[in-house]
């Protein structure tokens, strides 16, 4: 199988290439991602944790899923799939606001993202994909915000820079 291709991109969102994703991480090459968050009623984030087997940021809690569009497909497109892929279930998507961000990991490598926050709302639980998720949970969102800053060390540092950054953006 293939190993899946991250698109380049400059400082303005626009592709200038297309590399492997392991390659993209270990280079901390600049390529675009996107961050779900879905929502219910009661203003509650469907947080999830991530695998404990994942390559970078095994176990910690972060938005619903996220993950790399694929050469051609749009933000919305990408968010979709990759919410039926990991959480098992499809909503409504709207693109929301975008950063680039950096983050070194212990391991050697660095996530250097142009993320696209996308926003969706849903009432029922996820069928979760075990490979991919570890456990999941719905929390208002100021649960979320003073969490983060009781402890840091238990969030990925891309839903810690969302929640900093652009906690405003996070309704629906």
């Amino acid at each position: 199988m293939e190993e899946e291709r991250v698109i380049l991109v400059n400082e303005n969102d626009e592709q200038i290439g297309l590399m492997p994703k392991l390659e993209a991480h270990q280079k901390a090459v600049l390529h675009r991602a996107f961050s779900v968050f879905v929502l219910n009623r009661k203003n509650e984030l469907m947080l999830q944790q991530r695998a404990h087997h994942k390559y970078h940021s095994p176990g910690l809690w972060t938005n619903t899923c996220c993950s790399h569009q694929r050469d051609g497909e749009t933000n919305v497109e990408a968010g979709t799939r990759r919410l039926q892929e990991e959480m098992g279930f499809v909503t409504s998507l709207k693109d929301s606001v975008s950063f680039i961000y950096k983050a070194p990991f212990d391991n050697g490598l660095t996530e250097h993202e142009y993320d696209h926050v996308l926003l969706g709302t849903y009432e029922q639980d996820p069928v979760i994909n075990v490979d991919e998720v570890a456990d999941w949970k719905w929390m208002p969102l100021e649960e979320v915000r003073s969490d983060i800053s009781a402890q840091p060390e238990l969030y990925t540092e891309w839903f810690k820079i969302i929640f900093d950054k652009f906690y405003a953006h996070i309704t629906i």
